[in-house]
């Protein structure tokens, strides 16, 4: 079984992708950057940017019938390695036990700071 995902509440994808595949019992997140899909804005600070990152990130899972308890793999792209320690406390607000694997990388974002990708289980 395969099947596209596009979140109403989701902020609209910059080029032609879903924002999400559903795969047997998995669901594959598209790069998920921080604008805000009610204002189509981004923060301009680091920790906010973040913070609207996952908060996209989850709106995605949630329509693909998972969630953030659900993730099992998460790559996570930052223009500036230096601000790794601020990632991750923002990251424990959202993954505050049993977190899943995940890969971070430094990355050149046009016009974001951070990009996350995931993996997770549909139930």
């Amino acid at each position: 079984m395969r099947k596209t995902v596009m979140a109403e509440k989701g902020p609209a994808p910059a080029g032609p992708y879903s924002h999400a595949v559903v795969a047997d019992n998995f669901v594959f997140i598209s790069g998920q950057g921080p604008v805000n899909p009610e204002t189509g804005t981004m923060p301009d600070g680091f920790t906010d940017q973040v913070r609207q990152t996952f908060e996209n990130v989850r709106t995605i899972l949630e329509a693909a019938g998972s969630s953030l308890d659900n993730v099992v793999k998460v790559n996570a792209y930052v223009t500036d390695l230096t601000r790794f320690a601020e990632f991750n406390e923002v990251y424990k607000e959202y993954f505050d036990h049993d977190p899943p694997a995940r890969t971070t990388v430094a990355a050149a974002l046009l016009g974001m700071l951070v990009e996350v990708d995931c993996i997770a289980v549909v139930e």
